[in-house]
């Protein structure tokens, strides 16, 4: 067992200072995101969703972003669902996009919302028909008894509807998530990290100000 008090690894890419901020957090992801495509990551786009019931009980997922621009975050997922019922009574969400590989990750806090149907479909409709096919048999978050059982619905979705794509489920769609913070964190070493937040400032038109904080 490695001794994990120990187990660090410093970080040495440099500081991230204001002067070297793009000047919204949409153009600022914009170039973070790049790198981390250009840096070959495995799935940058893999973020950790986190969302609360109605009580404030936490709970974590990873999913897909599939989409970003000024108004915000995409990504999908069964209206039934664990997270989809939580976002149901309690529209608030965070984001975390992991870099590690680059010394980095995005923070994002915001409010969420159902895209509604032509944005779902144009979500939907690129899935391959495999993806489709799990998504539709699926009742996701619910218990099931085995792993056949789950296999035995895709196969029996597969027989039921003919070749080709299938139609999106009325359950299932994409969610944005508009934000109202938006947190840059770039690894320093002896642990100075750096970290910039835009902060949208509701009290002042919805513009966005940016805060240093202390890591």
């Amino acid at each position: 067992m490695p001794d994990l008090i120990r187990m660090r690894r410093d970080y040495d890419d440099g500081s991230f200072t204001e002067a070297g901020l793009a000047p919204t957090w949409v153009e600022q992801f914009d170039r973070w995101f790049a790198d981390s495509v250009a840096a070959e990551l495995t799935e940058p786009n893999a973020m950790v969703l986190a969302t609360a019931d109605a009580d404030g009980v936490p709970d974590a997922r990873i999913v897909l972003m599939k989409g970003y621009d000024e108004t915000g975050f995409l990504f999908v997922g069964n209206y039934a669902s664990a997270k989809g019922a939580q976002l149901a009574v309690n529209p608030r969400a965070a984001l975390v996009f992991p870099w590690h590989d680059l010394q980095r990750s995005v923070r994002v806090t915001g409010t969420v919302e159902r895209v509604g149907d032509a944005a779902s479909d144009a979500l939907w409709d690129p899935r391959p028909r495999g993806a489709q096919l799990a998504a539709a048999a699926s009742l996701q978050s619910t218990v099931v008894e085995s792993r056949d059982e789950l296999v035995q619905r895709f196969h029996e979705l597969d027989a039921q509807t003919p070749p080709g794509q299938l139609p999106r489920p009325a359950n299932w769609g994409g969610y944005r998530l508009a934000p109202d913070k938006v947190e840059f964190w770039q690894g320093g070493h002896d642990r100075l990290h750096d970290r910039l937040v835009f902060v949208r400032d509701d009290e002042e038109g919805g513009g966005w100000f940016v805060q240093r904080l202390a890591p």
